[in-house]
């Protein structure tokens, strides 16, 4: 099994806070989306025979595109790829691009999941994001999408930023529970340089992010939406029973993927690539045919740490046995060991005596575990 991953590099606006590739002029979205097309087939051997479970269309901004444009990707893979039949096909959208003509529209897709960008329910947080949707546009894009028939959604919530009261933070979480949505992303706002924030955050026009402040409204959500039936099966993601993304879990266990378009990233087991992010240069070397992409062989240990950082920050955690069958080489002997101080902190728990996950209070250090626990030349 597989994943596609088409990088829509369009958006109305910049967020202050993202640092994803996309660009706010869709001058070129038409030569943009055709070399798309063409690096599919370019690629069409990366993922070998397997079939693709999902297919994610991320960005950016891939509302943007008309559902035609969408379905017209959708089709291609199906052309060059065996497509699961009941394969997980998803959408990220903004609010405001989900009018009802719209979601009619995309109910005539192959899209059976909505990622909606929601952030915040309250006003004043959106404006100091510029985010391009309202809060009213947020509540009626759930909704609207709902009545059409879809169930499959998940909503993104941004918290940790100076705007976001403990109280407010209890409003937005309690809304995703009225709006009985079945998923949802959070992720603590961080600030990555050449953003706007870093830059209003060094000219002190606004203060710095609060660590504490994350780490409160993190361990509230977990308790909360651990109580509303949500199980936390990766480190910013909760879904209800049978709603995890496929597509991202995919991701955290391992599964090969392709990444399509400006900035997009693949992995197959044995490589792992990226291509550039730019636009320009994207479309010139389509024009010749030539995927624009860096290449890293993976080593052994490599391997072993990718298997590491994603598997603790799952729910199902990381299996020691699995370890010794596809790795050997001594590797879990090391690991155990590294991983004991955290065992005694009870930041690691272990789950049928072979099997490291992360605790609640381990959830709030799991880079710096992951990290403790990393294979090097010299551990080996």
């Amino acid at each position: 099994m597989a994943g596609i991953y088409f990088h829509i590099p369009f958006c109305k606006q910049a967020c202050h806070y993202c640092d994803f590739h996309f660009s706010t002029s869709q001058k070129y979205k038409g030569e943009i989306l055709s070399s798309m097309l063409k690096e599919l087939e370019l690629q069409k051997d990366y993922l070998g025979s397997e079939t693709v479970e999902t297919i994610y269309f991320g960005g950016g901004t891939p509302s943007v595109l008309s559902p035609s444009e969408i379905q017209r990707f959708i089709d291609r893979v199906a052309v060059q790829h065996h497509v699961s039949s009941d394969a997980e096909v998803t959408l990220e959208a903004n609010p405001d691009d989900l009018s009802p003509q719209r979601v009619k529209e995309l109910r005539e897709t192959s899209i059976n999941r909505f990622s909606i960008g929601i952030q915040s329910f309250f006003e004043e947080d959106l404006r100091w994001m510029n985010r391009a949707h309202n809060a009213q546009e947020a509540d009626a894009a759930i909704k609207r999408v709902q009545d059409a028939g879809f169930e499959n959604i998940t909503a993104d919530l941004i918290y940790g930023y100076p705007l976001l009261t403990d109280e407010k933070w209890k409003s937005n979480l309690g809304k995703i529970h009225e709006l009985d949505i079945p998923h949802v992303s959070a992720y603590s706002m961080t600030v990555e340089s050449k953003t706007a924030l870093a830059h209003f955050i060094a000219k002190g026009k606004q203060p710095e992010m609060n660590d504490s402040q994350s780490a409160d409204q993190f361990t509230y959500m977990i308790g909360q939406l651990r109580e509303w039936g949500f199980e936390h099966y990766e480190t910013s993601n909760f879904a209800k029973p049978g709603h995890y993304s496929r597509h991202n879990t995919n991701y955290w266990k391992g599964v090969s993927y392709l990444g399509i378009g400006p900035s997009a990233h693949s992995f197959n087991g044995e490589t792992r690539k990226w291509n550039v992010a730019n636009n320009a240069k994207y479309l010139s070397a389509m024009l010749e045919n030539r995927i624009p992409a860096e290449l890293e062989v993976l080593r052994e240990e490599d391997r072993v740490n990718e298997y590491i950082m994603t598997s603790l920050r799952t729910m199902w955690g990381m299996d020691l046995e699995r370890i010794d069958r596809d790795f050997g080489g001594g590797y879990r002997a090391v690991i155990e060991d590294n991983a004991r101080v955290f065992v005694e902190r009870g930041w690691l728990d272990r789950k049928d005596g072979h099997t490291l996950v992360l605790s609640d209070a381990g959830k709030l250090f799991s880079d710096h575990i992951a990290s403790e626990l990393f294979i090097d030349d010299e551990s080996k």
